[in-house]
């Protein structure tokens, strides 16, 4: 649960309110979350309770809890009556801090496709669109932002055996459409660690498998990308919990967050000594997986013998 913000608290009369607006190009998820953190650092400043400052807006405590860690969207009147409550009456910073919490409630791309994504996997998407950094253990599948159609498919049928042709063909453009974030200008450094596992698990047939490999070679030299493997003769690893994902934001505000997915549900954590300690499994990970400058070449090796 996203609870923290990376570094310590500071006081927002020292934060003016001028630098929120420069969170105007990130995803929804993280304007939610800037605009919650910005709402509990002027309550705490203020020594206003949460219950108080529910109160305030006709709500309960568990809604002002939801919207400071950016879980709800924002209503407008919700929003002014707390920062009349915190003390903020500049207008230009009212407008400012108004005008992001009205952004933050914008759809994101894949509101035309929400219908298919479950609740708890919506967050990840505004996450992943919003990193600096996305760092990703997997040991079953090809991570998702590497996929191909052809794999995407063969995957996504596996979780919906009885489904129709239009839905898979839905849920396939949804995951490949989530590979833009790699090829935008200000992408992310996407950093994979593959359990050998992934590349020995025949999905969709030999010809999907080549395609698959040829892919995540030329993916593998892209600069903004690298992809470690951690071959079957590494033994065992600490990563036995199985796959996570680590995000990184530009934004100091945020923390870092660790990704868990489940079979019916995923784990969203923050708290210092859970990203810690994930970062140093993934750090001994890379370790132990053979060095990104020989990637190509066991990926060429796997494939010949597809």
């Amino acid at each position: 649960m996203i609870t923290s913000a990376r570094g310590a608290p500071q006081d927002p009369a020292g934060e003016p309110f001028s630098r929120l607006l420069s969170f105007h190009r990130a995803g929804p998820t993280v304007l939610r979350m800037v605009v919650g953190a910005q709402l509990r650092r002027l309550r705490e400043a203020k020594g206003i309770s949460a219950t108080d400052a529910a109160y305030a807006i006709r709500a309960t405590h568990s809604k002002i809890s939801r919207m400071e860690l950016g879980r709800v969207s924002f209503r407008p009147r919700d929003i002014a009556d707390l920062l009349t409550m915190y003390g903020v009456h500049d207008e230009q910073e009212r407008s400012a801090f108004l005008a992001l919490a009205s952004e933050a409630n914008v759809p994101g791309w894949w509101h035309d496709s929400a219908d298919l994504l479950p609740s708890w996997f919506e967050p990840y998407l505004g996450l992943e669109e919003a990193a600096s950094i996305i760092r990703n253990y997997e040991v079953q599948f090809v991570p998702g932002q590497l996929q191909t159609a052809d794999y995407a498919r063969a995957v996504i049928r596996l979780g919906y055996p009885e489904a129709a042709e239009e839905e898979i063909d839905r849920r396939t453009a949804l995951r490949v459409g989530r590979q833009q974030v790699l090829t935008r200008p200000d992408g992310p450094l996407f950093w994979a660690v593959l359990d050998e596992a992934v590349l020995r698990r025949p999905l969709g047939g030999p010809e999907v498998m080549r395609d698959q490999v040829d892919h995540l070679i030329q993916a593998a030299v892209w600069p903004n990308v690298t992809v470690q493997i951690v071959p079957f003769r590494a033994g065992g690893h600490p990563a036995a919990g199985g796959p996570f994902s680590l995000l990184r934001f530009p934004e100091p505000d945020l923390p870092d967050v660790v990704y868990l997915e489940q079979l019916t549900s995923a784990l969203y954590l923050d708290r210092r000594a859970d990203v810690d300690s994930y970062h140093a499994v993934m750090d001994r990970l890379c370790l132990q997986a053979a060095p990104a400058t020989d990637t190509v070449m066991i990926l060429k090796e796997i494939r010949g013998k597809l």
